[in-house]
C-alpha cells in the first residue's frame, strides 16, 4: 500500500509540473502570436493559435511515444541478455 501511495504521489507531482510547464509555454506562445498578429487578437487568430498548438502537441506526443517504445525495446533486449 505504501509503495502504491508513493507511486500515485509521484504521478500527481509529475502531472502538476507538466501542467505548469504547459501553462508557461501557453503564455510564451500567446505572446509570440501577439507580437506577430498584434495585441488585438481576433477569433481567427485564436483558432490558428489553437490549431498550431494542437499540431505541435500531436507531433510531440507521437515522437515521445516512439522514443519510449524504442527505449523499452532496448531495455528488454538488454534485460534478456543477463
Amino acid at each position: 500500500m505504501k509503495v502504491e501511495i508513493i507511486d500515485k504521489m509521484a504521478a500527481l507531482v509529475t502531472a502538476a509540473f507538466g501542467l505548469i510547464a504547459a501553462l508557461a509555454w501557453n503564455g510564451a506562445i500567446q505572446e509570440l502570436f501577439n507580437i506577430i498578429f498584434g495585441e488585438k487578437s481576433t477569433l481567427v487568430v485564436m483558432f490558428v493559435y489553437a490549431i498550431v498548438v494542437t499540431i505541435i502537441a500531436v507531433i510531440a506526443v507521437i515522437l515521445i511515444g516512439r522514443a519510449a517504445a524504442t527505449a523499452k525495446k532496448v531495455d528488454e533486449a538488454g534485460s534478456g541478455q543477463h
